[in-house]
């Protein structure tokens, strides 16, 4: 993206490029993902609000480091972005999720994939070269990311805070029954408020867990396995490795160099569509047939695409063959995987385990990102990836589509002590009787 006119002595020897036109991994995304309201349960939307200041200060820097002839200074902002991407893509589920009610609660937080199919979309229109994407635009293009840094520092004063921060955390009654009038609107919020009431009486007592104290406990095994499990098949499955191979079969299969930018928009677009879609379904279909269903589409479609590559400079058809199993594959990884899959940590685990189980989801996001590469079987390992997301669903995730976050605890207490009683639950007080008339 450094075009001739950045100035020579600014350019690291023997390069040619310093700003990657897509790089998988912001550096500082692992570390701060990892490092997302701990070791405390502190409030969402004062995360993001002073998350937005190093989208701020990157957008600062992508956008003076042409004039002033450093690239040291795209890499800053490159890690800044790292830090806002690692705390963003955890605090945003879990206050969407916490916030929600139980009937949209999927619809919800599947607004986070939502916008982050729509930036894809958007950062592969704004780079066109006809738009920023030219050799004296750029710095605009790194920069724009301002724009929605301060929409957010200009909109999140004005939200509440979660309401279960405020009653089990905080143990702000008042507030809670604040914060829920303000986001239900006229709506009776008595029951929803006696439902957080009893998750406040299971979870009494019990402190904040920490990342590690997730693996040694009991009765959390399932939850954290599910974890584990379904976020390495996420970021395994191979679709970031299918936009990167989007270009070449592009050109394999006729379309001009001129034309492929154009062409790589829709891959963004399919993931938006589907994005879209399992918004809208994910409350009557449940999570396990969403993620069940993609990972089987993208098993199929991933099959076809590696025989496409495997034989594409022999049969005259296959590159449109491959091309076509690009689109199908995104979409079968927009329905359930990109979205379904970001919301586990919310529902899976209880108010106390929650912040820790966003951290261990976090950092094993961004660690797996590293772990991808580049051939013509690439597939093979991510087919086995997908077979085993798809199988894990169906035998050992519990389906949590409208149910509380301590019908879900219950659930989850008795699928991992299956010859135990039931876990803690909630009980009116007892009325004594003293005198009879």
């Amino acid at each position: 993206m450094v075009g001739p006119d950045w100035p020579a002595a600014a350019r690291p020897p023997g390069s040619a490029c310093v700003v990657p036109h897509r790089v998988p991994v912001p550096p500082g995304g692992p570390l701060w993902s990892a490092a997302c309201r701990a070791p405390g349960h502190q409030a969402g939307k004062k995360s993001l609000l002073v998350n937005n200041v190093f989208v701020v200060a990157a957008a600062i820097l992508f956008g003076f480091s042409r004039r002033a002839g450093s690239f040291e200074m795209i890499m800053l902002g490159r890690l800044l972005v790292g830090v806002s991407a690692g705390v963003s893509m955890n605090v945003q589920p879990m206050y969407l999720g916490e916030s929600a009610p139980k009937e949209l609660r999927g619809a919800v937080a599947m607004t986070s994939a939502i916008f982050t199919a729509l930036g894809v979309v958007m950062g592969q229109v704004v780079g066109l070269r006809e738009l920023l994407g030219g050799p004296q635009a750029w710095p605009l293009l790194l920069a724009s990311c301002l724009v929605p840094g301060l929409l957010q520092l200009a909109s999140l004063p004005l939200l509440p805070e979660s309401p279960r921060y405020l009653l089990i955390d905080c143990g702000d009654t008042e507030a809670c029954l604040a914060a829920l009038q303000r986001l239900r609107g006229p709506a009776d919020v008595a029951g929803e408020l006696a439902e957080l009431e009893q998750e406040r009486a299971a979870c009494r007592d019990r402190r904040a867990r920490r990342p590690w104290e997730l693996f040694r406990e009991r009765a959390l095994r399932r939850q954290v396995a599910s974890l584990v499990v379904l976020g390495s098949a996420m970021e395994l499955c191979g679709n970031d490795t299918v936009y990167a191979y989007a270009s070449g079969v592009f050109r394999e299969a006729g379309i001009p160099e001129e034309k492929v930018q154009y062409a790589i928009i829709g891959t963004g677009s399919c993931e938006l569509l589907t994005a879209f879609v399992s918004c809208v379904v994910i409350e009557r279909l449940g999570r396990r047939v969403l993620l069940m269903g993609g990972y089987c589409l993208m098993t199929c479609w991933g099959s076809v695409f590696t025989v496409a590559l495997y034989l594409q400079s022999s049969i005259p058809w296959m590159p449109y063959l491959a091309m076509s199993c690009i689109f199908a594959f995104i979409l079968s990884f927009g329905i359930g995987p990109a979205g379904v899959t970001g919301i586990l940590a919310t529902e899976l685990f209880d108010q106390t385990a929650r912040p820790a189980a966003y951290m261990v989801s976090g950092a094993l996001m961004w660690t797996m990102l590293f772990l991808e590469g580049l051939s013509h079987f690439i597939y093979v390992p991510f087919l086995g990836v997908c077979v085993c997301g798809a199988i894990y669903t169906g035998f050992f995730l519990p389906e949590t589509k409208g149910k509380t976050f301590l019908e879900i605890s219950e659930e989850l207490h008795r699928l991992n002590f299956p010859r135990k009683s039931p876990g803690p639950t909630w009980r009116d007080p007892e009325v004594i009787l003293s005198t009879e008339l």
